[in-house]
């Protein structure tokens, strides 16, 4: 795997927050990953094993997740409050121009970034989410959320892993469960292996609203002339086939990708979505850009 430096940076209300940066070529606006609700930098492994030194990559955790603190009000769990986050970094980094990619949740905040400066968006990736979320994938992360789990070894939490997604990833074998066990989980103190996300950012999940923005279609019609990619697991629960399809069609330069028998949220590493990432950095490419 490359090389990657452990930063980080303070947030405005003083929660410091952790990010991976891996390094790529000057004169190429820096792919910026962020992660799902529950999710952390980790995810982004394999990606940047297969884009960095070309790209740099920059694979943030958001506030309560991974190597960044917990927040000190569970209620700035939220997408404003990341993006108000990741504006700080951007800043402190001094990076004008950047690529964005977002799974899930990080796709929320993609959009809200894009729809409060789209001059600086390069590039977008919106893994498995969009404006609209269906019904039925908003209850089933609702169901799940802020449950802790505790297991005595790595395979008991890749058997746990597995019988909670087995329907979102069908064709996984043993060490694919494993792979993702240790992303989702972390050693604690005592020895234990425990779920590697604050459980308190729950608590304004579920609060209707708050798991996205006021007006997600205007944030999302920021991208309209941005390059973008939208990728859609075939199975997924949560960003629907005609919203997809919408979203295409609402923008100038977008690529939708099915990526089949995978639900919510693809890895980034299918052949599909392999492909098309390569086809949307080449757009990206031939754009003159700073960083």
């Amino acid at each position: 795997m490359p090389a990657y430096e452990n930063r980080y940076w303070e947030s405005d209300d003083e929660v410091r927050l952790h990010y991976r940066d891996y390094p790529g070529r000057a004169g190429r606006p820096p792919i910026l990953c962020m992660p799902g609700l529950t999710r952390n930098a980790r995810d982004f492994e394999d990606l940047a094993e297969r884009l960095a030194g070309d790209w740099r990559i920059i694979a943030i955790n958001f506030r309560g997740r991974g190597d960044s603190a917990a927040a000190k009000d569970p209620m700035t769990y939220i997408p404003t409050t990341y993006v108000t986050d990741v504006d700080a970094l951007l800043t402190e980094l001094a990076i004008d121009r950047y690529v964005a990619f977002g799974t899930s949740l990080g796709g929320i905040v993609a959009m809200l970034l894009a729809a409060k400066a789209p001059e600086r968006v390069a590039g977008v990736l919106l893994n498995d989410v969009g404006p609209e979320i269906e019904a039925a994938g908003l209850a089933r992360i609702r169901s799940y959320v802020g449950k802790s789990n505790v297991w005595p070894t790595w395979m008991h939490a890749a058997r746990a892993v597995q019988e909670g997604n087995a329907d979102v990833y069908p064709n996984y074998g043993v060490a694919d469960w494993l792979a993702m066990a240790k992303r989702l989980y972390r050693l604690n103190s005592a020895g234990r292996i425990v779920l590697d996300y604050d459980m308190k950012i729950a608590e304004p999940f579920r609060v209707p609203g708050n798991e996205t923005g006021p007006d997600m279609w205007v944030a999302f019609d920021a991208l309209k002339t941005i390059p973008a990619l939208i990728v859609r697991g075939g199975r997924s629960d949560v960003l629907g086939e005609a919203t997809a399809a919408k979203m295409a069609g609402r923008l100038d330069d977008a690529e939708l990708v099915t990526v089949p028998d995978v639900g919510h949220t693809p890895m980034l590493t299918e052949p599909a979505a392999v492909a098309a990432i390569d086809r949307l950095l080449d757009r990206v490419a031939r754009e003159p850009a700073e960083a």
